[in-house]
Order: C-alpha cells, then structure tokens, then sequence
C-alpha cells in the first residue's frame, strides 16, 4: 500500500473515531462476536489480538470475557480511545506486526483487511500467521462478495477510503494459502444490505 492511500486512511478514521465510537454495534456483530468467543474458550485460547481495533469496542468485550488482549491500530486517535478504555494498545502497521513468533492464540479482524490491496494481502497474511501459536484460531469477517479495488466514491468519510472487496473464491483461495479452514459463511445482514464474509480459520500446526 502507497503512503498516500495509508495517510488517508488515517485522516478519515482519525476524524470518525468519536462518531464510531457511540454508534451502536448491530445485533448481528454482537453474535457473530460472541460465536467466536465460545469457539476461543471451547479451546481454550486466552490471548487475542484485535487488529484494526477501532476505539476498542470489541477489545473491551474479550477483554471483559477473560481473554488477554492487545488491540492494534493505525489511527493514533483510535488507540487513545482504546486505551481510555483499559486496553492495552499500540499504534501499529499490519504490514510490520512488532510482535514475537507465536504470541497469540487468537486474533479478530473486522472490517479492517478489506482495506489491504490485493497485492499485498499475501504479506498482511504471513505477518499475521508469524505472530500465532500453531493451532490458534483467525475470525477474518468483512464486505465482500464482488470484486472491487480502488477509492470509493460514495464513501462519505473524508478523505474517501480505499477498499478492497473480494469474492468468496477469491478471498477463499488467499487465505486458505496460509490457514486452514475451519468455516465460511457469506450472508447479508439485512434487507438491502451488502454483503459481509464471516470466517473462522486455523493457524497451521
């Protein structure tokens, strides 16, 4: 990714972190959150990371169901917002993740590698993989199911984001070169509705 591309990223959520922060997360999150906690506990996984955390919503939510956690972000006000919150959180690149081999037993990523080009998404993958103990367990849930790349026009954040939405065989066969299916479900939310990519994958052993 281009440093014009990442700094715009950072302006945009740097500037809607407090809007995003008292937004109410949808019923559907909450469940689809609260599935991957039961699966971490079933197997008894006690540390996350939250790539891409936000202002720590979701963070707070494990970190309260007894995981240890660390949030990660780009946005520098995001990580304030997190840490306002007691997360532990460190400003940080996906692309670079500063963290020893085998680190965390579980990592969320929500609505966060959509914004990874494809090119480079192979890498992101490797870092993430590099950080988690063999066996651990990858939610990867985002907007999909077509494929785009580029600005997005109708984004109304400012500066106007980059994404990149994907279909279920391409985002499938990405990362299935580096995890190990556990399952895919690709659904819409609501009536009229984009469609979102909820999936559950395994570091290799």
């Amino acid at each position: 990714m281009d440093a014009d591309t990442k700094r715009a990223l950072v302006q945009a959520y740097d500037s809607h972190a407090q809007e995003r922060d008292q937004s109410t997360l949808p019923e559907w999150k909450r469940a689809v959150r609260a599935a991957f906690l039961e699966l971490v506990r079933a197997e008894g996984r006690t540390t996350l990371l939250e790539i891409g955390a936000g202002t720590g919503i979701s963070s707070r939510f494990y970190q309260e169901n007894g995981l240890r956690v660390v949030a990660i972000d780009l946005s520098p006000v995001m990580v304030r917002f997190c840490r306002d919150k007691s997360v532990p959180a460190l400003r940080m690149d996906t692309f670079r993740l500063g963290f020893r081999p085998g680190s965390f037993e579980a990592v969320w990523a929500l609505n966060c590698l959509l914004h990874v080009p494809k090119r480079d998404l192979p890498g992101v993958l490797s870092e993430i993989r590099a950080v988690m103990k063999p066996g651990g367990l990858f939610y990867l849930g985002q907007w999909g199911g077509s494929a785009f790349e580029g600005v997005w026009e109708d984004d109304h954040y400012d500066p106007k984001r980059f994404f990149s939405f994907q279909t279920d065989e391409e985002i499938a066969g990405t990362v299935g070169r580096w995890f190990e299916s556990v399952s895919f479900k690709g659904f819409r939310p609501g009536d009229g509705e984009a469609y979102f990519q909820s999936m559950v994958w395994r570091c290799p052993r």
